[in-house]
C-alpha cells in the first residue's frame, strides 16, 4: 500500500516533469500568435426557472434572488458542475491506468521470477557440463598412462 502510494506520487512528480518540458518547448509569448476571443453568443435558456432538476442537487435559488442573477447563477453551476464531472471522469481514468500498471508491475514479477529460474537452470547445465569435460578429462589422462605403460612393457626386452 504504502509502495503503491510512493509509486503514484513519483508518477505525478514524472508528469509535472512532462508538462514543464512541453511548456519549454512552446514558443516564446512573444512569437505566439494573438488569440481572437469571442464570447459565445447567448442564447435564451430552454429550461424553465421551475425546473430545477437541471440543476445540481447541492444548490437551490434562494428568495429575492432576481431573474438574472438566478439564470447566472444556474449557468456558472452547469458549468462548474460540467467540470467537476471532467475531473471525476479523469480520476476514474487514472484509477483504471493504475490498475494497468498494477497488471503489469504482477507480470513483471512473474517473468522475473521465471527469469531467476531459468539462471538457475543455465548454472545447473553449466555445472554438469563442466563436470563432464574434467571427467573425460581425467579419463583421457588415464587412458594415456594406461597406453604408455603397456607400450613400455611391450618395448621392454625379455629377460
Amino acid at each position: 500500500m504504502v509502495q503503491s502510494i510512493v509509486e503514484r506520487v513519483s508518477s505525478v512528480i514524472d508528469l509535472e516533469g512532462e508538462i514543464e518540458a512541453e511548456f519549454r518547448r512552446s514558443p516564446p509569448v512573444h512569437e505566439r500568435r494573438p488569440v481572437i476571443f469571442t464570447p459565445p453568443r447567448v442564447h435564451e435558456p430552454t429550461v424553465s426557472m421551475a425546473d430545477t432538476s437541471s440543476m445540481p442537487d447541492y444548490v437551490e435559488h434562494r428568495e429575492g434572488a432576481t431573474e438574472i442573477g438566478k439564470l447566472t447563477a444556474e449557468a456558472i453551476v452547469r458549468e462548474y458542475e460540467a467540470a467537476a464531472k471532467d475531473i471525476e471522469a479523469m480520476g476514474a481514468e487514472l484509477i483504471e491506468r493504475v490498475k494497468q500498471c498494477e497488471a503489469m508491475t504482477r507480470d513483471a514479477l512473474a517473468v522475473t521470477l521465471e527469469m531467476r529460474e531459468t539462471a538457475a537452470r543455465y548454472r545447473e547445465e553449466a555445472k554438469r557440463i563442466f563436470v563432464q569435460i574434467e571427467d573425460c578429462s581425467l579419463m583421457t589422462a588415464e587412458v594415456r598412462k594406461t597406453c604408455s605403460e603397456l607400450k613400455e612393457r611391450i618395448a621392454a626386452p625379455v629377460v
